[in-house]
């Protein structure tokens, strides 16, 4: 059972019904001794009877005399009583006429016991009546009559105090559990993104509102270790461009001075080549840093995406050509999309070269595009060996770079996605991976609001027409 409130609701269900089972058997046994009671209460009563009759010279009367009186009074309750008077000196003097000429049971030394004879449950009294032992037993089978209507009504009581208290307990959990569930709620919407939201304190001092107070610490915490972070981040590519910028136009004043021998000239070439990638990396890292405190904003305005991606295609044409695989993309719908052409265009760059380096030579990369009144999707597939289905929700973090299913780790700085991310939520949209056409490849997808269609007017009839024309 993984939710708190349904353990909480059956334990509370659990021990409301263990107590109310301990209270009915505390009943069970206090009833049980008032009713054997009240069958003492008989048997005594049924004595002083016996003994009235009998009168104060019982000593000095015969057996028959004794037979004869208690008979008179007692055989009229034969089926509630039985009795049996006897003498240590004479032995027996009386028995009931449904004892058969059978004796009760004696238990040595007591008054008062139960005896189980073939007739049922017996509750015996003795009396001393000297020189006489008078037993007189009653049947307990009305006792346990009526505790075994009690053990039933306990049963059913039981049950439904188990339903009930289960269903007011799922009820009271919830109604406990309902600002942790508003924690969950909230704190599941905190990331990198919108690390300024708070998890809203209860007015009650309690252990829920210090858990959240505690969480609250810690997002402020976290909150300022991320503005840190992308400071230095920031910060760092502001500080290394300058010396990089110098070195470069050493490298390059070097170069135009001739008088470096062919040999030194490849390594200055190459020292050129990796500044460039430095200088590229340290852009993209600013670029994400502005991206993620939302220093940027975009001018979105309506755009058709087929002119953005036909201009694409030019230039994609020529780079899926060099790198020896073929681009064909498709689009359909008609309206315009919320975007800014350049940055959409980046995206496009990003994801294609992302593809190219995936994909085996010859293979072909499919761009599908797709407008509705609500949306423009676009989907860029490879046919490469794909990507592990676990890393699908990492591959747009910084520093990712992909790694296939057959354990190749692809080519580039591992930013591209990540500002494919940043660019994709600056228009408000979305990005993700799915898992291509064949099982195996890598599909990406992004999607961004598209320009709603404008109202249109309401159409008159002829009818409506008629009196503006005569006007």
């Amino acid at each position: 059972m993984k939710s708190i409130g349904a353990r909480l609701a059956l334990w509370y269900a659990a021990a409301s019904t263990v107590t109310l089972a301990c209270l009915f058997l505390v009943g069970y046994y206090l009833l049980r001794g008032y009713l054997i009671h009240g069958l003492d209460l008989l048997n005594q009563s049924e004595f002083e009877q016996i003994k009235a009759r009998l009168g104060p010279d019982y000593s000095a009367l015969s057996s028959a005399v004794i037979d004869q009186r208690i008979r008179e009074t007692t055989e009229y309750a034969s089926v509630l009583f039985y009795i049996d008077i006897h003498s240590r000196d004479t032995g027996t003097i009386f028995y009931s006429s449904n004892l058969k000429g059978r004796p009760i049971p004696d238990i040595k030394g007591a008054r008062r016991y139960d005896v189980d004879w073939d007739v049922g449950p017996l509750r015996v009294g003795e009396f001393i009546m000297a020189p006489y032992d008078v037993a007189i037993a009653t049947p307990e089978a009305q006792v346990e009559g009526v505790m075994e209507g009690y053990a039933g009504v306990c049963a059913a009581l039981l049950i439904l105090m188990l339903a009930m208290s289960a269903a007011i307990g799922l009820g009271l959990s919830r109604l406990a559990l309902r600002p942790v569930r508003l924690i969950r709620a909230t704190a599941s919407r905190i990331g990198s993104e919108n690390l300024s939201e708070r998890i809203p304190v209860p007015a009650v001092a309690d252990e829920i509102s210090d858990l959240a107070r505690l969480l609250n610490a810690m997002s402020d915490r976290l909150e300022a270790s991320f503005k840190n972070v992308r400071r230095f981040a920031a910060d760092a590519s502001h500080e290394l461009k300058t010396p990089l910028s110098l070195v470069r136009l050493h490298a390059e004043k070097l170069l135009a001075g001739g008088t470096l021998n062919h040999e030194n000239e490849e390594g200055m070439q190459t020292l050129l080549e990796e500044l460039t990638r430095v200088n590229s990396t340290i852009d993209e890292l600013l670029f994400l840093s502005r991206a993620e405190s939302r220093s940027i904003t975009l001018e979105l305005a309506p755009h058709d995406p087929a002119d953005i991606l036909a201009n694409f295609n030019v230039d994609a044409q020529v780079l899926a050509e060099h790198h020896g695989v073929h681009f064909p993309y498709s689009h359909e719908g008609s309206g315009q999309a919320l975007c800014e052409p350049r940055w959409v265009r980046r995206v496009l760059l990003n994801l294609l070269s992302n593809a190219i380096n995936a994909s085996p030579p010859g293979g072909n990369i499919r761009l599908r595009s797709r407008l509705t009144a609500e949306l423009w999707r676009v989907e860029i597939e490879d046919e490469g060996a794909g990507v592990p289905g676990s890393e699908y929700e990492h591959i747009f973090d910084r520093f990712v770079r992909l790694k296939s299913k057959d354990r190749q780790r692809l080519e580039g700085t591992g930013l591209g996605l990540a500002i494919c991310r940043g660019i994709i939520e600056l228009h408000k949209g979305r990005i993700l991976a799915e898992t291509g056409s064949n099982g195996r490849a890598l599909r990406v997808v992004f999607e961004i609001p598209a320009q709603p269609p404008p109202p249109r007017a309401p159409s008159l009839t002829p009818d409506e027409l008629a009196p503006a024309t005569s006007r």
